[in-house]
């Protein structure tokens, strides 16, 4: 099983580079609990993760990423909760992103 996921700045047009993500899985005493965190790549990827069954996150540091580039954004994180059945399948959840808006959809 493995877990993608693909950003692109809709604005731009192309592929949101160095946007930090962290997966987050299950809770501790504290909360949710970190399970890997990284960057997007250059074409805006970032693949690999294999979190197993379950409910997880995904959050999106767009608040840095836009504020990197000079731009204002109304949403300084974006966080997609999503829930892996089959761990032997492959998830892909891509971001769709631009200043005011975003979107997400299961990918292939």
């Amino acid at each position: 099983m493995s877990l993608s996921t693909h950003v692109l700045d809709a604005a731009l047009g192309r592929p949101a580079a160095g946007v930090a993500v962290r997966l987050e899985s299950g809770s501790d005493d504290n909360g949710e609990a970190v399970v890997v965190e990284g960057h997007t790549d250059a074409d805006g990827r970032l693949s690999g993760w294999s979190p197993g069954a379950g409910v997880h996150r995904l959050v999106f540091d767009t608040g840095s990423y836009f504020a990197e580039r000079g731009v204002t954004a109304f949403y300084p994180e974006v966080v997609i909760t999503f829930t892996i059945d089959d761990p032997d399948e492959h998830y892909h959840v891509p971001l769709l992103l631009s200043p005011f808006a975003y979107s997400t959809y299961r990918g292939s």
